[in-house]
């Protein structure tokens, strides 16, 4: 890992520290849940026990490049197309806590934010993350979501709950070659077949029919889509709220703690077996 940013040419000060440096710093913060000032004195005893003489950036440079940090988040790829699991979930940064609401009711401003997953159903390895407020709606996101994948790499299906089923989702699904493995909507009614995703849809809508929802979902593999729900907790249990005010180190704040599941999959995970 380079600590020190190499000279870049542009105009200005040049900045000390490189990414990965300051990807590192606030990688020791999520993890450990520390703030800013206790995260300095932690990677400046980290340093000393690893014997390098190496300058630590202070709170005030951790906080001003968290916003524009761009973080690095490592994944591994398996064999075959790659199958993804979609879903979101609110994660809070301003407001009481639940009990306090509870007890005493509502007082002053409750905030919330939403975070957009895409998980490999190979590897469980969290593959393309948005974070978007909490009045914004799940299936406007999925294209985003699809678009973090590489155009190289074969999509085989996207499994998702019914909120995704819109027209745009569909499409945005088809356009990659990719399966929709998506349950049709309680009121849902067919489409205009006036384009591939209309025509898979409809078909889609005709099984339900004919077979019954229950028997559509264990016949495509839906319930794995309960592994996404698991994954949401992992995420959470760095905390229950994220640290940050501003919108983009927000955003950075998440994405280092899917680097950091990333990196605890990697390490190996539980081997289930059914035994009975």
């Amino acid at each position: 890992m380079t600590w020190l940013a190499p000279p870049d040419g542009s105009p200005g000060r040049p900045a000390v520290f490189s990414e990965a440096a300051i990807q590192f710093c606030l990688t020791i913060k999520v993890l450990f849940k520390l703030p800013l000032r206790q995260t300095t004195g932690m990677v400046a005893s980290l340093l000393k026990m690893a014997g390098l003489d190496w300058a630590v950036p202070d709170y005030t440079t951790l906080c001003r490049r968290q916003k524009t940090l761009v973080v690095q988040i490592p994944y591994r790829r398996a064999d075959g197309p790659l199958n993804l699991l979609v879903d979101s979930t609110g994660i809070k940064f301003l407001g009481n806590g639940e009990w306090q609401a509870r007890k005493h009711g509502v007082q002053g401003r409750r905030q919330w934010r939403k975070v957009h997953l895409a998980m490999d159903t190979a590897t469980s390895d969290i593959r393309a993350v948005e974070f978007t407020p909490s009045s914004d709606g799940d299936s406007p996101v999925l294209p985003e979501l699809l678009d973090q994948i590489p155009e190289g790499e074969e999509i085989g299906a996207v499994t998702a709950d019914g909120a995704y089923d819109t027209r745009r989702c569909h499409t945005a699904i088809l356009d990659r070659q990719a399966t929709p493995i998506i349950p049709i909507r309680k009121n849902g009614r067919p489409w205009k077949a006036d384009c591939p995703a209309s025509c898979a849809r409809n078909e889609t809508l005709r099984a339900t029919r004919h077979y019954g929802r229950a028997f559509w979902k264990r016949w495509t593999g839906y319930h794995v889509r309960s592994r996404i729900e698991a994954k949401m907790r992992c995420l959470k249990a760095f905390g229950e709220r994220i640290a940050a005010r501003h919108p983009d180190s927000q955003t950075a704040e998440i994405q280092i703690r899917v680097a950091l599941i990333n990196r605890f999959n990697a390490l190996g995970a539980a081997e289930i077996v059914r035994v009975a």
